[in-house]
Parts: structure tokens; C-alpha cells; sequence
């Protein structure tokens, strides 16, 4: 049997969050060469009636992530979700790490075009597409 996956000895940290986001949480992170990564250890808390995570979690971490990423892209600004559209491509098992890239596709002063990928390994299990609000802009 094999140990289960130690973010923390793998180089993650854990992110301060919103009471919200605890729920969930954990949350992880690290720098990689495109960004920064957020990871989710997938626990039986949420598991769906399928018994693999729920696609709230999943939609949740994106979008998360995904605001996160804007804002660092805007130097720390504020911002709202205007609009998220998951598609779900994979199952996702308790016990998997679930890791979230995400990337600036357009910016304009106002507006954020972002994209998101949820990955366990070299499989990915879900991608986003979103808008975000440049608060105060």
C-alpha cells in the first residue's frame, strides 16, 4: 500500500483563505515556471453521491485559483467573478492531489479573460473559462 500524497513534503504550502475556502481546505500552493499552482488533496468530505469529488469542489478550487491568478496579474487588485463555465472531462478519487494552473488569456483595464486547468498528475480533469472585474477600474 502505498503512503498518501504529503503536499507539504512535496514543497507546497498552505494559503491563508476565507472562511469559505476552509471549508474545503486545506488550499496549497507553489511556484512553478508558468505561475503559481494551487492544489486540493481530495479528501472523503468531497465526495459526491458517485463517491468521487463533487464538481462544486472542482468549480470551487477553479475558481479560486483563477481569481487569484487575475489578481496577481493586476498587481493585487480586486476582483469579482463575472462569469465561470466548467467542463468536467475526468473523475477525480479521494486521496488524489488535485493541482490548478491558470493563465491570463486578455486583459483589458476593466476586464480579465483568464483560463483554468484542474489536473491530477498528467490527467487533466477539468478546464474553466472566465471573466473577471477589475474592481475599482
Amino acid at each position: 500500500m502505498t503512503a498518501p500524497f504529503d503536499p507539504a513534503a512535496a514543497g507546497w504550502h498552505t494559503v491563508e483563505m476565507s472562511e469559505f475556502m476552509d471549508l474545503i481546505g486545506p488550499v496549497w500552493q507553489r511556484r512553478s515556471d508558468d505561475g503559481m499552482l494551487y492544489g486540493l488533496l481530495v479528501a472523503e468530505k468531497h465526495r459526491n453521491r458517485n463517491g468521487v469529488a463533487h464538481g462544486g469542489v472542482m468549480a470551487t478550487l477553479l475558481d479560486m485559483a483563477i481569481g487569484r491568478t487575475a489578481s496577481d496579474a493586476q498587481g493585487g487588485r480586486k476582483q469579482a467573478t463575472i462569469g465561470l463555465d466548467v467542463q468536467f472531462l475526468a473523475p477525480v478519487q479521494v486521496g488524489d492531489f488535485l493541482v490548478a494552473a491558470c493563465r491570463t488569456v486578455r486583459a483589458t483595464r476593466t476586464i480579465m479573460f483568464m483560463h483554468g486547468e484542474l489536473r491530477v498528475g498528467d490527467r487533466v480533469c477539468a478546464v474553466a473559462q472566465g471573466t473577471w472585474k477589475i474592481l475599482g477600474a
